[in-house]
């Protein structure tokens, strides 16, 4: 697999390496040096502001120690400047213990989703761990052709040049789902649906190369957007996500009044009547 974790077991060292990268020395309060060779930090940096051996940091990054304490690891978290989701993850990291494969289970999409993407009178669709959209409704593929079942939403987004234009700002976005994915992973690397898509994605894009180095996570939250839709134009949008049943389901909408509310209620008018979308599943 292509960097899941270094070498698939070394998930730990493969993160601290990854944020010790990412943090300038100057930004810890130490002199930049010249002729620096490492990008971030050198590892005997990190273990002296974290007050532990420089030995036992090199055993935590190579692998040779995966269980360091809660306090080794508030320290460490503290020296890479992670924020309480990332400091979190890092506990997780260090918590995994050794467990026989599992075998992944469908995701399938209860009747009752089917039920409500048929009535809601919103862009709406279902997607699962990996981002693959399982169920949407007809608004949803008017909003945009890639949310209909069949399709990755990561893989839409980094290599489809229609996504991509539809994305107002595309680079925030990539670096939103790509760490989302990250931490929808977690420890379950073995998965054949995460192995495919992180094997293809690091083959066909430079984007998800780059950050999918930087070992980022975030949780998959709603927000606003902006999307250029080819026919009606510039829209701003809510996006609120609910867990149902280890899915998602995902809702679009305007605030009312406002003239993206009256765009896509154009756009529901152009598919009045039409079936919701379902995959097999």
């Amino acid at each position: 697999m292509a960097d899941v974790s270094d070498d698939g077991t070394n998930q730990l060292g493969a993160y601290l390496r990854a944020r010790r990268a990412l943090v300038t020395p100057e930004s810890v309060g130490l002199p930049p040096s010249a002729g620096r060779r490492v990008a971030g930090l050198r590892r005997e940096e990190v273990s002296m502001l974290a007050g532990i051996s420089a030995d036992y940091y090199i055993r935590l990054e190579r692998g040779r120690d995966k269980h360091p304490s809660v306090q080794v690891l508030a320290a460490l978290a503290r020296v890479l400047q992670l924020d309480e989701l990332e400091e979190e993850y890092l506990l997780s990291l260090a918590a995994t213990r050794p467990r026989p494969k599992r075998r992944p289970r469908p995701e399938r999409v209860p009747a009752r989703l089917h039920q409500l993407l048929a009535g809601v009178q919103l862009p709406a669709f279902v997607e699962g761990r990996a981002f693959d959209v399982l169920a949407s409704n007809s608004l949803a593929v008017a909003l945009s052709p890639r949310l209909q079942p069949g399709y990755n939403r990561l893989r839409s987004l980094l290599l489809d040049p229609e996504e991509q234009a539809f994305q107002q700002n595309w680079t925030r976005s990539t670096e939103g789902l790509i760490a989302a994915f990250r931490k929808s992973i977690g420890d379950d690397i073995d998965n054949p649906r995460f192995v495919e898509l992180v094997g293809e994605l690091a083959l066909s894009s430079d984007r998800f190369r780059t950050l999918w180095t930087r070992h980022d996570v975030r949780d998959l939250e709603g927000g606003t957007t902006t999307v250029n839709h080819p026919v009606v134009g510039e829209l701003q949008l809510h996006r609120d996500k609910l867990p149902v049943d280890g899915l998602l389901l995902v809702l679009y909408y305007a605030d009312q009044g406002s003239e993206s509310d009256e765009k896509l209620r154009l756009l529901a008018s152009t598919v009045q009547g039409s079936p919701a979308l379902r995959s097999g599943v």
